[in-house]
Parts: structure tokens; C-alpha cells; sequence
């Protein structure tokens, strides 16, 4: 039986860990030889190692970066054939980026560069060779809390986020009558590392995030990994600048009940 997104290429930055491992371990299980871009070396190797070297390519990549973001999706192309699939899922969330008050310049830029231009950098490398193709599917990584304010401010993180998601919907709808679909994923409150790091030092504030959630519980990784193959599959083949939302309820909650 072949899977969604047989024989595919995809890329996935930000893949040796939480969301993005996730999806890397899903797409090759639905059929996809994937190249992984990010800066945990040791990670990287023991994906490949685990997952087999002729489906999975693991690439040093720092994702504020023109030249090395160019070279990955020039390795997918080079060493698989094509780019059919983008999922640009790098970020980050530091703990220095919180009230507008208390956030500095420095942190302000960092989360900036990180978690937004690295998705402009990430969708015009990827797009010159799905455009040449005719089709392929970009998946951006957004959040909750581009649609909606936070509970617990992030004011970087947060702009950032708005950023990815109103980018998503220029390119997804530029692009779209070329072949090429670009959606954002916007999750909620997800169990990863950097979540647990986040809160490990503020449970008080975990707490509050969590009580918002009409599930009451964060996500798991796995269930945003499907969601992230529904839109790079053509099981999406009509949905374009779009802001999908896998949080548990939070955006359409107002008050929930303990």
C-alpha cells in the first residue's frame, strides 16, 4: 500500500525535534524521502541513522541564513530529484521575550530573525523550483496566537507568528493558480521541548495557558505531524492560504469551564 505522499521530497526545518521530528517520522512513513534542516548535529545523524540514509538527508542549517537555506533545498533537489513539499517549522521561544515592557531590542530581533525571516528565506528558496515543477505544497509554521492575543505575553513570538500567517495568505494566494499551495499550521499549546522549557520555569504561567484550552490539554506532536501531512498532501489539493488551526478549541472559546 503506498502512502499520502508517496515518493515525494519534502524539506522540514527544525526537524530533530518536538513538531517538526514528529513530521519527519510521519512523512517517511507515508512515503516521502525528506531532508531535515537544523543545528542539533548529533540529532540529525541518529535520524538518519534510525531512518535509513536513502530516505532521510540531514543538513546543518542555520535558518537566518540565505546561503545555508539555499543549500538545503539545493540538497533536496540535488540528491532526491525535486522539492515537493516545505514545511518551515524552525523557531523559537526564549524566555527574554515576554511583556513589551520588560522585552529588550536584542531579544525583540532575535525572535524576529528566527521565527519569521527564516520563513521568507525558507518560501523563495523553495518556491523557483515547485514553480518550475508546476506543484508543490508549503506548509509555514504559525500559531494560535497569530489570530488571537495571548494569555501569556511573548510580544516577539506573537508578531512573528502574525507575520508568518499574513505572509502565508500573500504567497498562497500569488502562487496559487501556478500549481503552488501555501498554508499556515497554527497550533495551540503543543507538548514539545520548547514548550517544557517554557513553562518548566513558570508553572503558574503553564497553568494559565492551560486553563484557556476547552480540551484541557496541550497537544501532542504527533497530531500536529498529521495535520501537517493533510496539507501537504493531496488530500488539501483545494485549500491555499489558509490558516489551519489544530488548538484544542482555544481560538473559539470565550469562557471555559473548569
Amino acid at each position: 500500500m503506498t502512502g499520502r505522499i508517496q515518493d515525494k521530497v519534502a524539506v522540514v526545518t527544525g526537524g530533530c525535534s518536538g513538531i517538526g521530528l514528529a513530521t519527519v517520522r510521519r512523512f517517511v512513513d507515508e512515503g516521502a524521502r525528506v531532508v531535515i534542516g537544523d543545528i542539533a548535529d548529533e540529532a540529525g545523524k541518529a535520524l538518519v541513522g534510525e531512518l535509513g540514509p536513502d530516505v532521510v538527508t540531514y543538513v546543518h542549517v542555520d535558518v537566518t541564513s540565505k546561503e545555508e537555506v539555499d543549500a538545503l533545498f539545493k540538497t533536496a533537489k540535488d540528491t532526491y530529484g525535486s522539492v515537493d513539499i516545505a514545511f518551515n517549522n524552525a523557531g523559537i521561544s526564549p524566555p527574554d521575550d515576554d511583556s513589551i515592557l520588560t522585552t529588550d531590542l536584542e531579544a525583540w530581533r532575535k525572535v524576529q530573525e528566527v521565527n519569521l525571516t527564516s520563513v521568507y528565506l525558507c518560501c523563495k528558496a523553495a518556491l523557483p523550483y515547485m514553480l518550475e515543477q508546476g506543484k508543490g505544497s508549503i506548509i509555514n509554521t504559525a500559531s494560535f496566537v497569530a489570530v488571537m492575543g495571548a494569555a501569556t505575553s511573548q510580544i516577539s513570538y506573537s508578531a512573528s507568528k502574525g507575520g508568518v500567517l499574513s505572509m502565508t495568505r500573500e504567497l498562497g494566494v500569488q502562487f496559487a493558480r501556478e500549481g503552488v499551495r501555501v498554508n499556515a499550521l497554527c497550533p495551540g499549546p503543543v507538548n514539545t521541548p520548547l514548550l517544557q522549557e517554557l513553562f518548566a520555569k513558570d508553572p503558574e504561567r503553564a497553568a494559565r495557558r492551560l486553563v484557556h484550552i476547552p480540551m484541557g490539554r496541550f497537544g501532542e506532536p504527533e497530531e500536529m505531524a498529521s495535520a501537517v501531512l493533510f496539507l501537504a498532501s493531496d488530500d488539501s489539493s483545494f485549500m491555499t492560504a489558509n490558516t489551519f488551526l489544530v488548538d484544542g478549541g482555544i481560538s473559539g472559546a470565550y469562557v471555559t469551564p473548569l
